[in-house]
């Protein structure tokens, strides 16, 4: 199983680019682009803080597939 998200969707829905985002949640832009691209999962409290930024529930942004 693997993490997967929506996030760039999101984002592209507030029109806000991933510098934006990544101050918002206090990361940098290389973090959002890695977390996009699946390079990086986040930690419990990132992927909450991002949900929260949305008003979303965690599952809408992050989600688990299987292989």
């Amino acid at each position: 199983m693997h993490l997967r998200n929506n996030l760039k969707m999101y984002r592209a829905r507030e029109n806000i680019n991933q510098q934006e985002m990544g101050k918002m949640v206090g990361v940098s832009r290389q973090t959002i682009s890695a977390i996009e691209r699946g390079d990086y999962s986040p930690s419990v409290t990132l992927a909450l803080e991002i949900a929260y930024y949305f008003k979303v529930p965690l599952e809408e942004i992050f989600y688990l597939e299987e292989d």
